[in-house]
Order: structure tokens, then C-alpha cells, then sequence
């Protein structure tokens, strides 16, 4: 297994500025995007633009996302390999699961930008989803902790200024995980995938995105059977009828000052 690489690498930069004429320069770090293909028992499934770090719990998110695996568990091994234009991630299931990837294989080109590019039929993309049994109360509070901390767990936006997060927080705010990546659905698979890994569940805290709130970025939370999405930008009409839908709390625009909870 090749390790992934750091997600960020310097850059020369010349500095404009309106009341200057002479060059002035700067380095500074850019986040890394390169394609990441997932294969399932070889046959090549989805490429994914991302940033090339925590790719074993992107594999594992992913894959749950997807609904080709129900846990963790159900995958047997992910090998991760570096190829010359990206990366490339093996990711084994048992003969039973296969047998859904060859029913849906597909050649995807999604940017990090769109989560559903590739998509079969419009059936597929507004397909039924399992309503939330998860039953976290939580408090206003909790919320607002969590976003005041999420700052000092963003550190590779910190270097690079240009990387989304996605954190599972505990009940009473507290942040436990956190991933990033140049692509919020990467994050957001990313850090369910940590969550799985860890043997925690996402029905155990909430989760918390630095992202506007979309169709699919729900999807994935309720797809997680988490309780409670919260994004720092605001949710586009589809998203908030379906977490009303399926029972999950969305809570939108959130600033250390207020939020928006949607109504049932």
C-alpha cells in the first residue's frame, strides 16, 4: 500500500495589488485534486476529482453512500496505489456484494463539485431512501460549540485556504472526527467512512459540513442514519424536503450567532 500524500504543495505566486507597479512575490500552499478511481473486485466503478488523503475512509464512505456495503465489515481489504495521473483504490467484497457492483458498474466521471454526475435515470437519483431511526436530542447549544471549534480541527484549510470539512460532533458539541478534502460529498464520505472505521455510529452525534446544503449531501446523511446535518451555508429546496421527509433535523446558515432548523 503506498501512503497518500500530504494534500497540499507550494506554489509561486506574483502578487497584484492596484497601487503598485513592481512585482512582488509570494509562496503559498495549493490544495492537492487529482482523479481517484475506485475499482470493486477490478471493475473499474467511479472516479472521483479529490484531494488525496484519508483515502481508506473515503473507500469505506464511498462504498456505504453507494449502498454497496451495509458496514465496514462487509469490506475484506483497500489497497491504495499511486498511477501516474492519479490514484487508484482496490476495493474487495465478498462474492454476495459483488454481485451489486456488476449490476450497476458504470464508467463515472464525477467532478468534486457534483455528486451525482453518471447517474443512471432519474429514478436512480431521487430513488426512496430508509427514513432516520436515529433519535439524538440535540441542544442549540451543541450546535454552536461545534461550530466554534471546528476552526482550530480544519488543518489543511488552514495551509491552503480552499478545502471543505465535514466533522461528527458528539452530543454535547464536542468535535471527534474531522476530514477534509476539496469536495464536500468527498468529505462528508470521508468522514462516514472514519466514523465506520472507529466502530462508533453516525446515530451517536451529528455531523457538521463547511459546505451549502444539497440534495446529496442529505442523502448521504440520511443514507448514514445520523440525526442531524448542519452546513454552514444555506440548503437548496430539494435538500430540506427531504430531510423533512425522511426524518432527518436539518439545520442550515449556521454562524457562531444563529441558524436556520427547518420545519417539519
Amino acid at each position: 500500500m503506498t501512503a497518500p500524500e500530504s494534500g497540499s504543495r507550494p506554489f509561486r505566486f506574483a502578487v497584484l495589488r492596484p497601487d503598485r507597479h513592481q512585482s512582488e512575490f509570494l509562496e503559498r500552499a495549493l490544495i492537492s485534486e487529482v482523479p481517484v478511481a475506485f475499482e470493486y473486485n477490478g471493475i473499474g466503478y467511479a472516479v472521483m476529482m479529490a484531494t488525496p488523503v484519508d483515502l481508506e475512509d473515503f473507500a469505506i464512505g464511498f462504498s456505504l453512500s453507494e449502498q454497496l456495503v451495509d458496514s465496514a465489515d462487509d469490506i475484506e481489504a483497500i489497497d491504495t496505489h499511486r498511477a501516474e495521473k492519479g490514484w487508484i483504490v482496490r476495493i474487495q467484497l465478498p462474492a454476495d456484494r459483488a454481485e451489486k457492483v456488476y449490476a450497476r458498474a458504470r464508467q463515472r466521471v464525477s467532478e468534486s463539485s457534483c455528486g451525482l454526475c453518471g447517474m443512471d435515470n432519474l429514478d436512480e437519483v431521487m430513488r426512496e431512501l430508509p427514513s432516520v431511526t436515529a433519535r439524538l436530542e440535540v441542544a442549540d447549544d451543541a450546535i454552536f460549540a461545534a461550530l466554534q471549534a471546528l476552526r482550530d480541527h480544519q488543518h489543511l484549510n488552514a495551509t491552503t485556504g480552499a478545502c471543505h470539512a465535514a466533522a461528527f460532533c458528539a452530543v454535547d458539541g464536542s468535535i471527534l472526527m474531522v476530514r477534509e478534502d476539496v469536495g464536500r460529498h468527498n468529505a462528508l464520505d470521508k468522514v462516514i467512512g472514519a466514523i465506520a472505521k472507529s466502530g462508533n455510529a453516525p446515530e451517536n452525534g451529528f455531523l457538521l459540513l463547511t459546505a451549502r446544503c444539497s440534495f446529496e449531501l442529505v442523502q448521504k446523511a440520511i443514507l448514514a442514519n445520523c440525526s442531524a446535518l448542519v452546513t454552514i451555508s444555506a440548503a437548496t429546496d430539494l435538500a430540506t424536503h427531504t430531510a423533512a421527509k425522511y426524518g432527518l433535523r436539518l439545520i442550515s446558515l449556521a454562524r457562531q450567532d444563529s441558524a436556520l432548523s427547518a420545519c417539519p
